[in-house]
C-alpha cells in the first residue's frame, strides 16, 4: 500500500512542477517582450504584456490549488512536504516576476511621449536579458534538480546588482545635465530597480532548488552595493 501512496504522490507532485514550468516559460517571455517593448517603443507589445499578465495570476492560483489538494490527499512528510511547498513557492516568486514584467510594460507609453535619453532602454533590455537567462537556468535547474546550476545562477545575481548601480548614476548625470530628462530617467530608476528585484526573486527560486535537493539552506550569497548609498556623481 505505501509504494502505491508515494508513486501517486510522486506523480501529482510532477504535474505540479510541470505547471510550473510552464508558468516559468511564460513569465520568462513576459520579461523578454516587455524590455523589448521597452527599447523599440512598441506600445502594441506592451499592452499585450500587461494583458497577458492575467494569466500568470491565474496559473498561480491553480497551482496553490493543486498544492493544497496535494497536501490534503497524501499527507506528505519530510522531503516530500518541503518538495511540495517549494512549489507553491516557486508559484508565487513567478507570479511577482510577471507583475514586474508588467510594470515595465506599463511604463512604455509614458516614456514613448518623454525626451529620449539616448542608450537608456537599450541597457536596461541588456540588464531584462541577464535576469531572463538567470530564470531559464534556474528553471532547469528546478526540473533537474540540479544544484551545481542553482548555485552558478545564485553566483550571477552581483552582476545585476552592480549594472543596475552603473544605470543609477548614469540616470542621476542625466538629470543633472538637463530638467527635462527628469521625468524619463525616474521611470528608468524604477525600472531598473524592478529588473533587480527579479534578479532576487531568480535567485530565491535558486535557493528554493537547493533547499529540497539538499535539505538545508544555501550559503549566504554575495551582493553588490545597495543602490540606496549610491554616492553623488562628480563633475
Amino acid at each position: 500500500m505505501k509504494p502505491h501512496t508515494l508513486s501517486s504522490f510522486d506523480r501529482d507532485l510532477e504535474a505540479i512542477r510541470l505547471s510550473v514550468l510552464t508558468m516559468g516559460g511564460q513569465v520568462e517571455t513576459a520579461i523578454m517582450e516587455a524590455s523589448r517593448a521597452l527599447e523599440t517603443r512598441d506600445e502594441e507589445l506592451a499592452a499585450e504584456v500587461v494583458q497577458r499578465d492575467r494569466a500568470l495570476d491565474a496559473a498561480e492560483e491553480d497551482i496553490n490549488a493543486q498544492v493544497v489538494r496535494l497536501l490534503a490527499l497524501r499527507q506528505p512528510q519530510a522531503d516530500d512536504l518541503r518538495a511540495a511547498v517549494s512549489v507553491m513557492k516557486m508559484a508565487g516568486d513567478l507570479e511577482r516576476l510577471g507583475d514586474y514584467a508588467k510594470n515595465m510594460a506599463k511604463r512604455v507609453p509614458v516614456l514613448i511621449s518623454a525626451p529620449v535619453i539616448e542608450g537608456a532602454a537599450g541597457a536596461l533590455r541588456r540588464q531584462a536579458r541577464l535576469v531572463g537567462q538567470m530564470l531559464k537556468d534556474m528553471l532547469d535547474a528546478f526540473a533537474r534538480m540540479d544544484t551545481a546550476l542553482a548555485r552558478d545562477v545564485i553566483s550571477r545575481d552581483i552582476e545585476v546588482d552592480d549594472m543596475t548601480n552603473a544605470l543609477f548614476r548614469e540616470f542621476i548625470t542625466h538629470m543633472m545635465e538637463d530638467p527635462r530628462n527628469i521625468t524619463p530617467c525616474l521611470h528608468y530608476v524604477f525600472i531598473a530597480k524592478n529588473i533587480e528585484r527579479m534578479g532576487d526573486l531568480v535567485t530565491h527560486g535558486a535557493e528554493q532548488v537547493i533547499f529540497v535537493a539538499e535539505g538545508r539552506k544555501a550559503e549566504a550569497r554575495e551582493k553588490g552595493h545597495s543602490t540606496a548609498t549610491i554616492a553623488h556623481p562628480e563633475g
